[in-house]
């Protein structure tokens, strides 16, 4: 049984939304997702829910508690995963080709601005034996291990870096969402953070909410007459313990991708997708997820990317939205905002430089200290 996207809604990517709460704007992208679902009623057609959130960043308990009224989901079945929002549609997916639900809403949210200790909160995230107690000062240094130990292995440069940064904002540009594009933004112009990371390589956070509408193919012509139909998905965490961690190669990514793509009878993905929006965190992270998502062999993204073909209008586009860098991280709404983007695109929404839409991989990365991705193969 093939699953399809029936309705897609969003609400936020500001830095701050001080004028709703997070319920409030979890209701408004509600809203939008069941009138894109042709007038859908939660409350009639819906078999189930599922809410992608972490009650670390919540600051409250059993935070599931508080997904189930402004979906529409009250007295109804709502699960609840801790993880980035593209779980919950692997979650989804799988609950409908049980043949038990024919529609699943899937949502997730992020306040970050909500959140008075952030750095605090990831730093308890992080390994208790091998990085606690190293008392840390500074949240990326993690990330800039592993951005160090990439850039020596597959002499990646600051300069391809550079690349990167300078492509997401100019992509960004053209995204309405991307409230960090800019048209002046020179990474070597912004201060090292942990080197070699700068300011410019790492996206900022944002409040946002993103719901999404999946249904059965037995059904979903009651909702759309365009389906994006969810092919393969698929999730993976890697082990966390930094000794055995590969600091080089996100292992994580390429698991998670290996699966979608198994679903979904991809034998060559850099031949037989059309474009990608993936993790851009970190600007090296765009660089090594495309390789993880077997789009450029090891160590190649660089240089494909200095050819063009990861460019609005090149081979392969990457990051058509400008990615995280551009759009900002709204903690575990990330995957989703990736997805929602990429299914504009393939309804032809969202005017895009892209000669083939009718196939797209989607990936999210749950960021420091996490080795989670989730990948998503969409197709018309």
């Amino acid at each position: 049984m093939r699953v399809g996207i029936a309705g897609v809604g969003w609400f936020g990517f500001q830095p701050e939304i001080v004028d709703y709460s997070f319920r409030e704007m979890v209701f408004k992208a509600a809203q939008r997702a069941y009138e894109d679902a042709g007038g859908l009623d939660p409350r009639r057609d819906v078999d189930a829910f599922i809410s992608c959130q972490e009650d670390f960043w919540e600051g409250i308990s059993i935070a599931d508690e508080f997904a189930p009224d402004q979906l529409g989901g009250a007295m109804k079945p709502v699960y609840t995963v801790a993880g980035d929002g593209l779980q919950c549609v692997g979650q989804a997916s799988m609950m409908i080709k049980s043949g038990l639900f024919d529609v699943v809403v899937v949502e997730s949210h992020g306040k970050p601005s909500d959140i008075a200790t952030l750095n605090d909160v990831m730093f308890t995230a992080t390994d208790p034996i091998s990085v606690r107690p190293l008392g840390l000062e500074n949240v990326h240094a993690v990330a800039a291990l592993e951005a160090r130990s990439y850039m020596s292995k597959y002499g990646v440069s600051e300069d391809h870096l550079d690349a990167v940064v300078e492509k997401a904002h100019e992509a960004g540009l053209r995204n309405p969402r991307a409230v960090y594009a800019s048209l002046d933004r020179r990474r070597n112009s912004t201060p090292v953070v942990a080197d070699p990371l700068r300011e410019a390589d790492i996206a900022r956070f944002v409040d946002a909410a993103v719901v999404v509408v999946l249904a059965s193919e037995r059904v979903i012509r009651d909702y759309t007459d365009a389906p994006v139909w969810v092919d393969g998905a698929w999730w993976s965490t890697e082990i966390s313990t930094l000794e055995l961690h590969d600091w080089s190669f996100p292992v994580h990514a390429r698991e998670a991708a290996d699966g979608a793509y198994a679903q979904a009878k991809i034998a060559d993905p850099a031949k037989e997708v059309g474009f990608a929006e993936v993790d851009n965190r970190y600007s090296f992270k765009e660089l090594q997820h495309i390789e993880a998502l077997r789009l450029a062999p090891k160590g190649a993204a660089k240089d494909l990317l200095a050819d063009g073909a990861f460019c609005p209008g090149g081979r392969l586009p990457v990051n058509l939205s400008g990615g995280a860098l551009a759009e900002g991280v709204p903690l575990e709404v990330h995957g989703l905002a990736r997805l929602s983007y990429a299914v504009g695109v393939m309804r032809s929404e969202i005017k895009a430089e892209v000669d083939r839409a009718d196939v797209a991989v989607v990936h999210s990365w749950r960021g420091v200290p996490t080795t989670t991705s989730a990948v998503t193969v969409l197709r018309l």
